[in-house]
């Protein structure tokens, strides 16, 4: 069902006309609103404000006027992706926000769907929450007009202050807009060091008109109005030349061109985080931003350290995926056979990278050219190869990672088996005791299908060293093995083999040694 329907009620939907009539969907004047809450006096130079639009499909914003948004793509760091879909979770708002909030994918935070059933935040908090407990002497606001990011504890838990009201019930236009003003009015006249303000029209004008209509693009203008009315304040502010504001906007899903969201299309599943302030680099456009960046930038932006307990699945936006696959950019190409995704999508090759190689001299012939033994892929391309097989689920792979599909691979006539090998480079191990093999990994099981992780010292025999025979669903993975006595070196192999099974993925690759 629609959000309008399912999320807002049928009542918020008529609530939401009936305000547009008495308010110009075009005004970002607020309506009359009591004083603004007394917070208690910020301590911190370093300052964040995170802005939340609902449902705001980042494609959609060249085609709108949106100017404060457009100058923060030029002046900020700008990261698209894309999210998970069922069974890990819906693309609905209650995943989108707590994945925001707390920093961590569905499958730690609990949340599914706009129930809430499941949700974990005792563990993971979100990041208001993780603030108070850490740095209890900030000062911290958070505003919203969609009720449940209040009564289920998403966002504004820790918070000094709250503005919490009801847009399901009185409609979203006039909310948003005291929303705006109540934090404009916070930000010029009194000290906060952090703050998170949502902003829900644009989910509803999605539902009710779709992403392709002039009204969706209309929604965006009303709440970039908003976006630039805060940038103003914190301008304003009369010790502004002393302090160090991130300021960072974000969305939990995206929406179809006919309006809606929750299912596995591309559309659907479209995120990113814009961010600008100290140490982001203005105008970059990384490949390797996920949703769950935006709690671990905010922490980043105020120099706090997390602690690794906190089980964190993001990192600062302006921090850069390392792995070697990452140098593969220049290579991708578009599709071969792959028709299903669309001709400008570059996403795939089978070119490793320097010091790595593909061994297929068991390879059967023919198949899909994409992915003939171990390729190298995006998520966007590679996701869209087949919707609804858990290639969505990848989630804890950066930018491009190497992937083995034998069930792709046999979508188009081929002979023999799938048998190819992934091998790294030699790493020195001289004189340590021990080595490390970190990676993340995405595997499905099915039939006789193998997957294994081979070692060879010296160049010498490969021994396996693990094997894989069930789901491990986007996991890192981390390998210690004793290096044997006169090893010199160690390289490491992952050997898949299938005939129209499932797949494997590989990604962060990382060697240590002690």
């Amino acid at each position: 069902m629609p959000r309008s329907l399912s999320r807002r009620s049928v009542l918020a939907t008529t609530a939401a006309a009936a305000t547009a009539a008495a308010v110009s969907p075009l005004t970002t004047a607020s309506p009359a609103l009591a004083a603004a809450p007394t917070l208690p006096n910020g301590t911190s130079k370093d300052k964040v404000l995170v802005v939340g639009m609902d449902g705001l499909r980042h494609d959609v914003i060249a085609a709108a006027n949106a100017p404060h948004l457009k100058a923060m793509m030029a002046n900020g760091t700008y990261g698209t992706s894309l999210l998970y879909a069922d069974p890990m979770a819906a693309t609905s708002s209650g995943p989108g926000w707590s994945t925001i909030s707390t920093g961590v994918w569905p499958d730690k935070h609990g949340v599914k769907e706009n129930s809430f059933a499941g949700k974990n935040y005792a563990k993971y908090p979100g990041f208001l929450a993780r603030l108070a407990q850490v740095r209890p002497q900030l000062s911290t606001y958070a505003a919203v007009d969609w009720k449940p990011l209040d009564a289920q504890g998403t966002v504004t838990p820790g918070a000094d202050a709250t503005l919490v009201l009801d847009g399901d019930r009185d409609g979203y236009t006039a909310h948003d807009a005291t929303i705006a003003a109540e934090t404009e009015s916070i930000l010029r006249n009194q000290n906060p060091d952090v703050l998170f303000v949502y902003f829900g029209q644009t989910d509803i004008a999605g539902h009710n008109s779709g992403a392709a209509s002039a009204a969706y693009r209309q929604a965006i203008d009303v709440q970039d109005g908003h976006l630039g009315r805060l940038l103003a304040a914190i301008k304003a502010r009369p010790t502004y030349a002393g302090e160090r504001w991130t300021v960072i906007v974000t969305t939990d899903h995206g929406h179809t061109d006919a309006g809606g969201h929750g299912g596995s299309a591309i559309e659907e599943r479209r995120t990113f985080v814009l961010a600008q302030g100290p140490g982001i680099a203005p105008g970059a456009r990384p490949a390797d931003t996920r949703l769950v960046d935006v709690a671990a930038t905010v922490f980043h932006q105020l120099g706090i350290v997390p602690d690794p307990s906190w089980g964190l699945d993001g990192k600062p936006v302006q921090e850069r995926s390392t792995d070697p696959f990452e140098t593969l950019y220049p290579a991708l190409a578009g599709r071969a056979d792959e028709t299903g995704i669309p001709a400008g999508v570059l996403g795939w090759t089978r070119t490793a990278p320097s010091g790595w190689s593909v061994v297929n001299s068991a390879m059967g012939t023919g198949g899909v050219a994409e992915w003939r033994g171990w390729s190298f892929a995006t998520d966007e391309f590679w996701s869209r190869s087949q919707r609804d097989q858990s290639r969505e689920l990848n989630v804890r792979s950066r930018g491009v990672f190497a992937v083995a599909d034998s069930d792709e691979w046999a979508d188009k006539t081929s002979s023999g088996p799938f048998d190819s090998t992934l091998v790294t480079p030699a790493y020195a191990v001289a004189g340590e005791a021990a080595v490390t093999l970190g990676f993340t990994t995405h595997y499905r099981q099915e039939g006789a299908q193998s997957a294994r992780v081979l070692a060879s010292w010296n160049g010498g025999t490969p021994v396996e060293v693990k094997r894989y025979t069930a789901d491990v669903i986007a996991q890192p993975q981390a390998l210690t093995l004793a290096v044997p006595s006169g090893a010199a070196n160690v390289s490491f192999r992952f050997h898949y083999t299938g005939s129209n099974n499932w797949y494997w993925v590989i990604d962060g690759v990382k060697i240590t040694t002690a």
